[in-house]
This record gives C-alpha cells, structure tokens and sequence, in this order.
C-alpha cells in the first residue's frame, strides 16, 4: 500500500493581511517539493468537504455557526489579532477538517498504508468554543472523533509536534481517557500553555522544551517522553499535527530542528504504530512558516511515510 496525500485549490482561497506568515504560499513551498519524481508514488486526492455534523462533534455549534456568521462577502476581517477570515476561509477549514476525515476512512480501510493532508488554515489551536492562533476548526480533532464514531477505535493517539502547544486539541480532550494528546513545543511560547504539569484524566503528556533546543536534545525528550507515552497507551490509530515551525530557520520560535529531526521522528512513529495500530498513521500540517524550512521538512515527513 502506498501512502496517500490529500490536497485542495480552495486551501489557498483562504487570504490573510500583507505579511502574515500563514499565507498561501506556504502550500505552494510543499506542492513544489512533493512534485519531484520521489513523490511520483503518492496517492494523490483531493480533500472533500467535511460536513458540519463532524465539525459539531467536537466544537459547539454555536460556536460554529458563529464563525460561518463572520465569514465577510468581500475583502478580510480579524476575528482576533492573529486570526483572518476572507470569504472562502470556512470552506478551506471545512475541506482541511474533510482531508483529515478521508484520511482516516482510508488507512482504517487499508486502502492507504498512511496518509499526510497538506492543508490549511492549521487547526489545533482552535478550542471547543474559541478560534486562536490562525486556527478556525481543529482537523486532528475532527479526524479523532470521526475514527471513532464511524470506525470503532477504542483509542486515539495525537503526537504534535508543532512548536506551538495546541492548545485546543487539549481542550477538547483534556477528560476524555479514549484520546491521547503528547504535545513537544516550546516552552513560553505562543500560546503560553502546555506546562509538563497539565495532564488532563492522565491523557495528556506536555513535553516543553527550551528555546534553543537542538536535534541532540529534542531527540531525547522523545524518545525518554513521547515513544513510551504512545507505546504504553497502544492506540489504535496514531494522528499527527504535523507542524514544521520547531525548524531552525523558523521567523515564529526559537527550537532548532532541521528536516531530518522530522523524518527520525515520523520513523520513530511509524515503529509505535507497528506495534500497535496496524501502521495506521495519519498526518495533518499545521504549522510551519519558513517556506523553504516548511517544503524541506514535509518533504523528509511525506519520505519517511512512504518508506
């Protein structure tokens, strides 16, 4: 089986002010590098639209009709300092949110041995009720409780390693026991939380890290706090949120990761989910903002899923 990639043109539809680092062009960096003939045996799709039910299932729906509300005829608006919405911007996070959900459908299927969904605006800063950090809809979390619902997996594990915490993955799923959350970022960075003291109903394992933090060390945080919280949890689907911005070369934080960081630790990901899930691993971008850092990494990531 090979690996699948999940993609959609509405996913750069989705415009934000001058300067904003989560711009379109983010995904034109990883289309660009997952076009070299070492991608050539990638399953490519596009990403359907996910349907409000499954968004629903993890975020209010209050909350949610109040984002379609603000969604403008024309032109931007801020819903907070770091977040924009432009008149396709629900539509993009709805197809972001159905990449995640196909995905899954495909790998519990065995129709897929993996998947990456290279989409955006990113998701797990986005909490039950509130939208933050350029986030609208948490994908991970939709494609978690979708597994669930639909597939019957008993237990889900969420390896992020996004330099930000996701804040909102943990919100969601801070007491429920069927859902790991394992999160690496850095310490006192945006949005403040993750402290190793934040463990949820004993589901949730923070591993911050300090600014500075190299290959050497971050591989042994790994190792010494992430492999044995999943293995010792044996999920049987392991998701990632695949953020890249723990890349040395990063404008957004201070860790100081390269390409290679991201393949070692998809690899170490790959042998917990041999043991445990069927090799089942589905993959989310979140964030990542040096576009040339940003297409080097996915690119070691999406290689490594499909060695």
């Amino acid at each position: 089986m090979a690996t699948l990639l999940l993609e959609h043109p509405v996913f750069a539809e989705h415009v934000v002010p001058s300067g904003h680092p989560e711009r379109p062009q983010r995904l034109a960096a990883v289309a660009s590098r997952l076009s070299a003939p070492a991608f050539a045996g990638l399953i490519r799709e596009r990403a359907p639209r996910a349907d409000l039910a499954a968004i629903e299932a993890v975020h209010d729906p209050a909350y949610v009709a109040a984002i379609q509300e603000a969604v403008p005829e024309s032109g931007i608006v801020m819903i907070d300092s770091d977040t924009a919405l432009s008149p396709k911007s629900v539509e993009a996070a709805l197809h972001a949110a159905g990449a995640a959900i196909a995905a899954v459908d495909a790998v519990v299927a065995g129709r897929a041995a993996n998947a990456f969904c290279a989409v955006r605006p990113p998701g797990h800063h986005a909490e039950r009720r509130t939208p933050m950090g350029f986030c609208l809809f948490n994908s991970v979390a939709v494609a978690a409780r979708h597994a669930q619902a639909k597939h019957g997996v008993a237990r889900v594990a969420i390896v992020d390693w996004d330099v930000h915490h996701g804040n909102g993955t943990e919100d969601i799923f801070r007491e429920d026991p069927s859902v790991l959350y394992v999160s690496t970022h850095q310490r006192g960075a945006y949005p403040g939380t993750g402290d190793a003291s934040e463990t949820g109903a004993g589901n949730i394992v923070n591993v911050p890290l300090p600014a500075g933090t190299g290959s050497e060390a971050y591989r042994a945080a790994f190792l010494e706090r992430v492999v044995p919280a999943v293995d010792a949890f044996a999920p049987e689907l392991i998701l990632i949120s695949a953020g890249f911005d723990a890349h040395w070369a990063d404008p957004l934080a201070a860790l100081e990761l390269d390409e290679a960081d991201f393949a070692w630790a998809t690899n170490r990901l790959r042998e917990v989910a041999d043991r445990h899930s069927a090799g089942r691993i589905v993959s989310v971008l979140e964030g990542g903002y040096d576009l040339e850092g940003l297409g080097a990494s996915v690119a070691a990531h999406v290689a490594a899923l499909m060695a």
